[in-house]
């Protein structure tokens, strides 16, 4: 593992435990919006990009979204081969209402944690 996935890692899985307690409150689009900020943090790493769409298609099952489901599959299928790559846009949300190659602006604060695991990765 490198040492930028190493130091996203803390940060992505706080979204996802963010989206865990949304969902809990029965708050789902609450939720699926920290889904889609661990996305913007896991893209340069195979590992996190994969778990993040497994998490999207588990909620695509919970809110009964056949085309959330089936955008999921496609993207596990296209993270687990292509981020390794670089093959991924900037800031995409990762949600099946996107383009999966559709390059997004980068929240101001989800940017700060991408620049600061990567300086600390040096």
């Amino acid at each position: 593992m490198s040492r930028f996935s190493r130091n996203i890692r803390p940060h992505v899985h706080a979204e996802l435990r963010f989206a865990l307690e949304a969902q809990a409150r029965g708050e789902p689009e609450l939720a699926f919006h920290h889904l889609e900020r661990a996305h913007i943090l896991g893209l340069a790493t195979t590992a996190e990009h994969v778990l993040v769409h497994w998490r999207m298609l588990l909620w695509g099952v919970r809110q009964r979204s056949a085309r959330e489901c089936l955008g999921q599959l496609l993207r596990i299928l296209a993270a687990a081969t292509m981020t390794a790559l670089g093959a991924t846009p900037s800031g995409n949300t990762g949600g099946a209402n996107v383009s999966p190659v559709k390059r997004m602006p980068v929240p101001p604060d989800l940017e700060a944690l991408i620049q600061r695991a990567r300086s600390s990765a040096s």
